[in-house]
């Protein structure tokens, strides 16, 4: 319980830190809505399974020891945040505010932004690998730990859903809506930002 306890506190400590998986939310709550705002939270959850099955099938080991590939893991992850950060900060598509169930967008679209935004975050990758050194011992059975998991995926989705509650609200978005181009241009810095540190780092590193 203690264990459990422990990943609970400390996934969702990780999880208010703003880092991409709230940029991703928080643009797709504001710009097509609730359900949007959910889908977005709900591959930002099945994102984290990734890292939670590779890291308790022993890749996580793998990884934490070859600098090689844990860097390539790396690169891959701040080249998708420079890509999508700079879609978000040259787009100039003009959004129609639809309040009654979002402008449309394809489901399976939303979903997968979240679910890359985090299967492809190395911080994610550091932080399941290290959560489950700290609670995970040579005796732990495979059940416990993949109720662990759960518990990181449950928290991502609980929190990200009440992000994508708040940001996709009417009077809410109307605000944001009309200032949509500074805040992709922020968003978009952010995400871009991201990326390249991550990428100068890994370079300091080689």
């Amino acid at each position: 319980m203690i264990e459990l306890l422990a990943v609970a506190l400390i996934t969702l400590l990780a999880s208010i830190v703003p880092g991409p998986d709230f940029a991703m939310v928080t643009r797709n709550s504001y710009l097509h809505g609730r359900r949007a705002g959910l889908l977005a939270a709900l591959g930002i959850a099945m994102g984290v399974q990734v890292h939670v099955f590779y890291t308790m099938f022993g890749i996580g080991l793998i990884i934490a020891n070859s600098p090689l590939l844990f860097t390539a893991i790396k690169f891959a992850g701040a080249v998708y945040l420079v890509v999508i950060g700079w879609k978000t900060f040259a787009n100039r598509n003009t959004v129609v505010l639809d309040l009654q169930g979002g402008a449309a967008v394809p489901r399976h679209t939303v979903f997968l932004s979240g679910f890359l935004t985090n299967a492809l975050n190395p911080k994610t990758t550091l932080f399941v690998i290290s959560t489950f050194t700290q609670v995970v011992q040579p005796g732990t059975p495979l059940t416990v730990q993949f109720g662990y998991g759960l518990c990181m995926s449950a928290i991502h989705l609980l929190w990200f859903a009440l992000v994508a509650l708040l940001f996709s609200k009417a009077a809410f978005r109307s605000r944001m809506i009309r200032r949509q181009r500074t805040i992709d241009r922020l968003i978009g810095a952010m995400l871009i930002a991201l990326g390249v540190l991550l990428a100068c780092a890994n370079m300091d590193k080689l």
